[in-house]
């Protein structure tokens, strides 16, 4: 292809990358804010893929066997630094005509030698080495691509300044660096959200996308430029007509699926970026599979399902990008640091009645299949409603924030949104170790280098006290049962960050290789840390802590600011923090590249150590500790003197920002870590780890559970819990004699389960929701497989479970919803010093349900 450029210094936002296979070479895809489309550009530099080889592990005949390799153009000799031996080392250089050659399928370079980067996707390879980062702006030519330089307001500019002559010598530069980088404007992308509904016969189940035998009957678009359309297939023995109300978007009706599918893929090639809920899985998969059912050329098709990456198989869209929501809003990371963990469920009616306080529509019982056209178009159009607005509410915030983080991970947009947070760091760390021309290593080299003779077992690492991890995590220091009035919340800003900065804590500099630096030992640890040079996860972590802290989390005080340079600087802020949060665990993660146990494990004994210091000074200054997690401690009743006086003293002595992150109204706690409940003083609840706040918890239960948390957020006083309670136990009585009498509903006492796998692969160890699936597929024969929701209830049957479909009101197992109110109520009012019995007035809830009234 030729590069669609006509003109010099063209200002375009680099979004994308990928492999051109046709043409062999690193195709961008760059987004036009002027014309709102997308622009490709090809490399025409003669960039080619390769590996790296230390020349200790190659043999004359091995490095002749490959030369002899077709598709090998050359090797090089070369020079690389070895962080790891701290020194420069010789290699080589295999250059290969593709990437398969270095590291496909069958016989490549990969398999023949031990080699280095032969693992990293070749179009971050090229972007790596061309120094390209993506979510930033550049002039493009037909041959060349060159960055662009923003000017910050003077107000920003002056407390840059003042930021600098603050930050530690060694990561000045650093944080200059991200300055420039995080300080471009943050455009808004036109885009298409779009939902398609398929004839199915089953509700909480997906026909098979890769099938696709079934029709779609119906797609819904809508769009930023405000088009709003439903493209809907006639069908017979169906009510055609459409409402008769005014809408708000425009139904279209097609004779044939193929003509629906035409009209769509042409309005798709309009748009640069096309936002979805599961297209990876359904919606888009499910089009191309069907496409080509119905006679459609893949070059007619704007869909390409990619290769399969971390056991995912990515749906991308021509000319643009495809964004999936539900990988994005999935992401652990981005759930918990940018949206408050306000959704437990990821589903798309789950995570948008949070976000935006918008939902499904309710269809009942009904089938889709069975819906008239106007309410399938309803129903449709809702949806990809709701998609779009999850990425434009509080002003484009999702796309701003994932903007963000392409720029500090240097990964293309889509590829971020739809992987962990593993990813992002991998990412920005072999951008950084290129930039520095450092050989990355291999996992067996940090194992291999940095194991000492006389300790080389896990005895080297802190006992861990939670199952199944190999280290020992934060510090939990043991709550004080029962309910505390004004509780001050302190947070330790960015600790772990902060930790990996001031200790230089690296993969290189834990346990390195001068054997001066061995009686530098961590306290609490067999660790030693090096002091003669600084580590390179703790320059690129130091330097984004460094400048969120004190420069854009205060930035947007700045009174003298504009509204857009305002709310840049928060989005910055808030995707700084999603990074920065998650960038300590991935060391102790064992799907990171550059896992390093060591580094985690130092990590967690330097932040106990700074716990404990801190709960020492605040019992000396007279507070009293009610609480402490891993990076907070609850407070009893602190004065804002003995506040100033332990944030001063942790900034001097222990080199680490203690912030008063919230004041609570009250705080119950029960006797288990890391369970209680929180009542702001604006009456908003904040719920940890209480079992009521579970997603596949029944709603009889869970409707339960969230009355007595409204009834709790009013309370203002002690005397106020002597109302409260007998409130919450006329409720409850209520609710369990409606049990009782069986007047709660099915669809109320419904568990819902999502299936992992298929039924087949369920072999020893077989759940409820399984043994339901069972029941279902020998009484209808529809196969189950991962991804199926599962409606069952409680039975009294000998499986002990039934789906709803096939459930009496007469089967209910009223015994075990009552183990799973107590166990419920009990661990909530535990923190009150009641029992759920005790709240019911009986001895058992037994003789409530079973005994007279």
């Amino acid at each position: 292809m030729k590069n669609e450029y006509s003109n010099e210094n063209t200002e375009l936002l680099l979004l994308s990358a990928t492999y051109n296979g046709e043409s062999r070479k690193a195709l961008l895809k760059f987004y036009d804010p002027k014309n709102k489309n997308i622009l490709k550009w090809q490399d025409n530099s003669g960039h080619l893929p390769y590996c790296i080889v230390r020349t200790e592990n190659i043999t004359e005949e091995t490095k002749k066997q490959i030369s002899q390799t077709k598709g090998v153009v050359k090797i090089e000799n070369s020079t690389k630094i070895d962080l790891l031996k701290d020194e420069k080392i010789n290699v080589l250089k295999i250059i290969a005509e593709t990437p398969d050659i270095i590291g496909g399928q069958g016989n490549n370079i990969r398999n023949m030698v031990t080699s280095h980067e032969a693992n990293i996707k070749y179009y971050e390879t090229y972007m790596y080495d061309a120094g390209l980062v993506p979510g930033i702006f550049y002039n493009v030519s037909k041959t060349k691509i060159t960055p662009i330089k923003y000017e910050s307001s003077e107000k920003a500019k002056e407390f840059l300044d003042k930021v600098q002559n603050t930050t530690d010598e060694d990561i000045k530069k650093g944080v200059l660096e991200w300055a420039e980088l995080l300080n471009q404007p943050l455009p808004d992308i036109k885009r298409l959200a779009l939902d398609i509904e398929v004839v199915s016969s089953e509700r909480d189940s997906l026909p098979d996308s890769n099938e696709a035998k079934f029709p779609i009957i119906s797609i819904a678009i809508c769009t930023t430029d405000n088009k709003k359309q439903v493209y809907v297939l006639k069908r017979e023995n169906q009510d055609n007509s459409t409402s008769t109300k005014q809408l708000e978007y425009e139904i279209m009706q097609f004779n044939n699926e193929k003509e629906l599918l035409k009209k769509t893929f042409s309005m798709m090639y309009e748009y640069p970026c096309i936002v979805t809920y599961n297209g990876d899985e359904f919606d888009l998969r499910y089009m191309y599979n069907r496409a080509i059912k119905l006679g459609f050329k893949r070059q007619e098709i704007p869909i390409k399902m990619g290769r399969k990456f971390a056991g995912m198989q990515f749906a991308h869209v021509e000319p643009g990008i495809h964004l999936d929501l539900y990988r994005t809003f999935n992401n652990k990371s981005l759930q918990i640091y940018a949206f408050g963990n306000k959704y437990i469920e990821h589903t798309l009616g789950a995570v948008s009645s949070a976000l935006i306080g918008k939902s499904k529509v309710d269809i009942g019982e009904k089938f889709i299949g069975d819906l008239p056209m106007h309410e399938l178009a309803e129903y449709n159009f809702n949806d990809a409603k709701i998609t779009l607005e999850l990425t434009s509410f509080n002003n484009n915030l999702l796309i701003k924030l994932l903007l963000v983080i392409s720029r500090v991970s240097k990964m293309p947009i889509d590829d971020l949104s739809r992987l962990g947070v593993s990813n992002w760091i991998r990412s920005l760390m072999y951008f950084e170790h290129r930039k520095i021309n450092a050989i990355i290593p291999n996992r067996e080299d940090l194992v291999a280098e940095k194991t000492s003779d006389d300790n080389t077992d896990q005895n080297i690492y802190t006992k861990a006290i939670t199952s199944g991890k190999k280290y020992q995590g934060g510090m939990v220091v043991d709550p004080k049962p029962g309910v505390h009035f004004n509780v001050a919340v302190l947070d330790f800003s960015s600790l772990y960050p902060s930790i990996i900065k001031v200790n230089n804590l690296s993969y290189e500099t834990v346990r390195c290789n001068h054997k001066e630096d061995r009686t530098n030992i961590i306290k609490g640890t067999n660790h030693w840390v090096c002091k003669k040079r600084k580590g390179i996860m703790s320059n690129v972590i130091g330097s984004l802590r460094d400048i969120r802290v004190n420069y854009y989390k205060p930035l947007p005080k700045l009174k003298e600011l504009k509204e857009d340079e305002r709310n840049l600087y928060q989005v910055v802020s808030q995707a700084l923090k999603v990074i920065l949060n998650a960038s300590y665990g991935v060391m102790g993660s064992e799907i990171f590249p550059l896992y390093y146990l060591p580094v985690a494990d130092t990590t967690t004994a330097i932040g106990r150590n700074i716990i404990s210091e801190t709960i020492e000074k605040a019992q000396n200054t007279g507070i009293s500790v009610l609480y402490g997690d891993t990076d907070s401690l609850f407070l009893k009743s602190p004065t804002k003197e003995q506040i100033d006086k332990i944030t001063e003293w942790s900034s001097n002595k222990l080199s680490i920002e203690l912030e008063l992150e919230k004041e609570y109204r009250y705080v119950a706690f029960s006797s288990r870590k890391k369970n209680y409940f929180g009542v702001n003083k604006d009456g908003t609840v904040d719920i940890k780890g209480l079992t009521g706040k579970k997603s596949h918890i029944p709603p009889f239960v869970k409707n339960a559970f969230y009355s007595t948390i409204e009834t709790l957020s009013k309370v203002n006083t002690q005397e106020d819990f002597e109302k409260a309670k007998n409130n919450i136990k006329k409720d409850i009585k209520n609710r369990m004699k409606e049990l009782k009498n069986n007047k709660v509903s099915l669809d109320d006492l419904a568990f819902r389960m999502m299936m992992s796998k298929p039924i087949e692969k369920y072999i020893d160890n077989v759940p409820q929701h399984v043994k339901a699936a069972i029941m279902l597929k020998e009484k209808t024969g529809k196969q189950y497989k991962a991804g199926n929701i599962i409606r069952f209830i409680k039975t009294n049957n000998t499986e002990g479970v039934k789906p709803i479909q096939l459930a009496k009101t007469r089967e209910i197992d009223k015994k075990k919803y009552e183990e799973i109110m107590r166990s419920t109520f009990d661990q909530l009012l535990d923190s009150l010093g009641y029992s759920f019995d005790e709240i019911l007035g009986a001895t058992k809830l037994e003789d409530l349900l079973w005994g007279n009234n």
